[in-house]
């Protein structure tokens, strides 16, 4: 059984679940109040109404709601295997539990794509309808949003890296859940200190501040530099991913 059939097989086990319906709540939730807080400040002759629009919107969903999206879904694509004894039934099949765990992983990727995409649409078609309403003749910066939420993918990478590695190493829902929780909480504090480097759960919401900043000063400084944070990122999300690798299973071979 080759990766790619492993991926399939993944992919069909989580298509009849409820995670699709879930990454839909925390996008609409929070560009919906987000934009229909902000948009009672608009005038017609307001301007980067669409950059205030998507800060507005990302601040929170970047640090709290994306994660807690994301917590769920490690707990559920895990859950799959926990019923019904499925991580043996898949570990007596001619496959490595590493490549399974890698395929998990990719699964949790693309769903965390998934959701990218939904709060890009939902974005969009809320924010047309504020612009509309408000009178504001402003282009939609097509290649502004499509920037950020790339970068909200890549920064998050890392952290969803850790979040799994939590889920396996700890087989109660409770307990990964709970401890994946605790470390996004004070993800917003880690970002006013100098370690936010070393704190994965922080970087997506460092990169909206990072956006507010250019935002409302009168200099562009506060664009995220790629050193350290790079280096930190990738080794974070190696470890993390490397660990979840060992670890997947490992108990059930004994």
């Amino acid at each position: 059984m080759n990766f790619y059939e492993l991926l399939k097989i993944e992919l069909t086990k989580v298509k009849r679940s409820k995670i699709v319906p879930l990454i839909f709540i925390a996008p609409l939730l929070v560009v919906v109040s987000g934009i229909a807080n902000l948009s009672s400040y608009f005038t017609p002759e307001y301007t980067n109404a669409w950059r205030a629009m998507f800060i507005q919107s990302a601040l929170v969903y970047a640090y709290y709601l994306l994660p807690f999206s994301m917590i769920v879904v490690c707990v559920m694509i895990a859950g799959r295997e926990i019923q019904n004894n499925g991580i043996l039934k898949m570990l007596a099949l001619p496959v490595s539990r590493y490549q399974l765990s890698l395929a998990k992983f990719c699964i949790l990727m693309f769903y965390l794509f998934l959701e990218m995409v939904v709060f890009l649409i939902v974005f969009i078609i809320a924010g047309m309808i504020a612009t509309g309403m408000m009178g504001i003749t402003e282009t939609m910066p097509v290649l502004y949003l499509l920037k950020w939420c790339v970068g909200l993918f890549l920064t998050m990478l890392p952290c969803l890296a850790v979040m799994w590695a939590i889920t396996v190493l700890f087989e109660k829902p409770l307990l990964s859940v709970g401890l994946n929780m605790f470390l996004v909480i004070p993800g917003v504090l880690f970002a006013n200190t100098p370690i936010w480097v070393v704190y994965p759960y922080c970087y997506s919401g460092y990169l909206v501040s990072c956006s507010l900043h250019d935002y409302t000063a009168a200099d562009s400084g506060a664009a995220l530099s790629l050193f350290p944070f790079l280096p930190c990122a990738v080794l974070v999300f190696g470890l993390a991913l490397t660990l979840s690798v060992l670890q997947f299973g490992k108990k059930e071979m004994r």
